[in-house]
C-alpha cells in the first residue's frame, strides 16, 4: 500500500529551473492558448498558469490540453516554484468545459482516447507537487469545474458560475468529476449536484464548502485572482519542503484508513527531519526570529 508514495516523495532530488520563465512576454508564447509567468519581487516563488483560449471560453481542446501537459511536465521539476494559480486570461470565464464543437469531430475511439488525456491531464494538476491555487472569476463548467477541483485551493469571485453540468447535455462527469466532488463535499450532496447539472455561484459555492473563499467581483473583473494571489503570498513564507510533504500526507491519507494515513504522515514526517529548514525552524524560534526558508 505505501509503495505509491515514492513517486509522491521524490522531492528532495536535484533539479533543473525552467529555461523559459517569464515566457508570456514573448510574441511566440503570447499566441498560446497556455502561457506560464512567474512572477518576482515579493511575489517571487509564484507562477501562473493562464489559459487564454478567447474564442472557445478556455474550452478544453486538443491543443488547450496538450499544451497545459507540456506546461505541467515542465513546472513540476522546477523547485522554484512554491505556488502554481491558474487563472483565466478571458474576462468572464475561467474555463467553459470540454470543448463540444471539437468533440462532434471525432470518432467514438477518438473521443475515448481524448477524455484518457483530459483524465491525465487532471491527475497531473492534483499531483503536482506544489501547492496549487484556481482563481475563478467567471465561469468554470464542466471539465472547467474539474479543473479548479484537482486543485488544491479554489478561490471564486461570489458572482461566479460552476457546476457540472454534464448530466443536461446527456453526459457524465469524465474527468475526475465524479471522484473528487464527492470527497470535497461528500457524496449525497456530490449526487444531487451531479444527477440535477445544478450551478451554484461563487456565494453559494462557498457556503457548500466547494471554493475556500469567495470575494466581491470589481470592475476589472479579477477579484479572485487577487484573493489567489494574497493566499498564495500567505503560503510563499513557509517552509517549501514541509508545504510539499504535508500535501503528499493529506492527499495520499484521504485514499486509505486512518492507520495507514498515520503511517503515511510518519513516513513523510521522516522525509523532513534532515532538511536545512527544520533546523532553521527552530533556530528561528528560539532566536525569536522570523525563519529564512530556502528549501533544503
Amino acid at each position: 500500500m505505501l509503495r505509491p508514495l515514492t513517486s509522491a516523495l521524490r522531492l528532495l532530488r536535484p533539479w533543473k529551473p525552467l529555461q523559459t520563465r517569464g515566457c508570456a512576454s514573448d510574441e511566440a508564447a503570447r499566441g498560446r492558448e497556455i502561457q506560464v509567468r512567474a512572477l518576482e519581487g515579493p511575489d517571487q516563488g509564484i507562477t501562473e498558469i493562464l489559459m487564454n483560449r478567447p474564442r472557445a471560453r478556455n474550452a478544453l481542446g486538443n491543443v488547450f490540453v496538450s499544451e497545459l501537459l507540456e506546461a505541467l511536465a515542465q513546472l513540476r521539476e522546477d523547485r522554484q516554484v512554491r505556488v502554481l494559480l491558474f487563472r483565466s486570461a478571458v474576462k468572464g470565464v475561467f474555463c467553459a468545459g470540454a470543448d463540444l464543437k471539437e468533440r462532434e469531430q471525432m470518432s467514438e475511439a477518438e473521443v475515448e482516447v481524448f477524455v484518457q488525456r483530459l483524465r491525465g491531464m487532471m491527475t497531473e494538476i492534483a499531483a503536482f507537487p506544489a501547492p496549487t491555487i484556481a482563481a475563478l472569476d467567471g465561469f468554470a463548467l464542466g471539465g472547467g469545474l474539474e479543473l479548479a477541483l484537482a486543485c488544491d485551493l479554489r478561490v471564486a469571485a461570489s458572482t461566479a458560475v460552476m457546476g457540472l453540468i454534464e448530466t443536461t447535455r446527456g453526459l457524465l462527469p469524465g474527468a475526475g468529476g465524479t471522484q473528487r466532488l464527492p470527497r470535497c463535499l461528500g457524496v449525497a450532496l456530490a449526487k444531487e449536484l451531479i444527477f440535477t447539472g445544478r450551478r451554484l455561484s461563487g456565494t453559494q459555492a462557498q457556503v457548500l464548502g466547494l471554493v475556500n473563499h469567495a470575494v466581491a467581483q470589481n470592475e476589472e473583473g479579477n477579484a479572485a485572482y487577487h484573493r489567489a494571489r494574497a493566499l498564495a503570498q500567505e503560503i510563499l513564507p513557509q517552509a517549501p519542503i514541509a508545504v510539499r510533504l504535508s500535501k503528499v500526507a493529506i492527499d495520499r491519507g484521504m485514499e486509505v484508513d486512518i492507520a495507514s494515513g498515520m503511517a503515511i504522515e510518519g513516513i513523510c514526517y521522516a522525509q523532513n527531519i534532515p532538511t536545512q529548514d527544520r533546523l532553521e525552524g527552530m533556530a528561528a524560534f528560539r532566536e525569536k526570529r522570523p525563519p529564512k526558508f530556502v528549501g533544503k
